[in-house]
């Protein structure tokens, strides 16, 4: 079976969707005047975070000045580096004892998930931060795969927003659970309970969970606040399985 280190360096090399194919690389081109003097990545950032993840956190899609910027070298940071929405989500990682520091500002900065990985269903920056159905479903794939490689392991998947949940229920069908029909809508603070299928590998079930995405637009207007994260991070992390060692402070 392939490693997921491998799947994750097939998707830093995929050019399936031109529009993002140009915006990412425009984007790595002109820069932003505060980071004119770094190179760029500019290609598609995989998830991070470490192969036998108990816990799946699923965004959105990278910043065009974040993930897009900060991953400069395989695997790169994922989705939320070097952004405000990373600053939000990974805090709260770092609160209830999920993550080595509180926060994430490149490649090279030391940080580790314990027990978690983060992803996400597009993985190239989209142009206003808002890729296409389109390209979502073209990038399906790779978030399938990805569940695949993480079955053994993976018990709990929070999605950050709806267009996460959109693309995931039907990875995690396409990937070998059992999604309620009709699909569950999302909500924050959703949380369904998908059995496993039959078969050979003996594939367990997992909890989904919904929460609001960690965007500035959910955070300055306190749509999603600290706490609320919080709450969802750390229900998670106990219906995974993994201790969790809240930082005090």
């Amino acid at each position: 079976m392939e490693a997921l280190a491998d799947l994750d360096a097939r998707i830093a090399g995929c050019r399936a969707c031109p529009r993002l194919v140009a915006w990412r690389e425009e984007v790595a081109r002109t820069k932003r005047a505060a980071f004119a003097d770094q190179t760029y990545w500019g290609r598609p950032v995989p998830g991070f975070g470490p192969s036998d993840a108990r816990l799946l956190i699923v965004g959105l899609a990278p910043a065009a000045h974040g993930g897009n910027r900060t991953g400069l070298g395989v695997p790169p940071l994922g989705e939320f580096t070097g952004d405000r929405s990373g600053d939000v989500l990974y805090r709260a990682l770092y609160d209830v004892g999920l993550a080595s520091q509180p926060t994430s500002v490149a490649v090279d900065d030391g940080l580790e998930l314990y027990g978690v990985r983060v992803t996400a269903p597009v993985h190239c920056a989209p142009p206003a931060n808002k890729p296409t159905p389109g390209e979502r479903e073209t990038c399906r794939a790779w978030l399938v795969q990805e569940l695949r490689l993480l079955r053994p392991t993976v018990r709990a998947v929070v999605v950050l927003g709806a267009f996460g949940w959109q693309a995931t229920l039907p990875a995690l069908a396409e990937a070998g659970w059992r999604v309620p029909r009709p699909r569950p809508a999302f909500a924050h603070g959703a949380r369904v309970a998908l059995d496993g299928l039959d078969g050979p590998d003996g594939l367990a079930g997992l909890e989904l969970f919904g929460c609001f995405h960690v965007s500035q637009r959910n955070t300055f207007t306190g749509r999603l606040t600290p706490a609320m994260l919080r709450a969802v991070l750390a229900t998670a992390a106990t219906a995974a399985g993994l201790p969790g060692m809240p930082h005090e402070g």
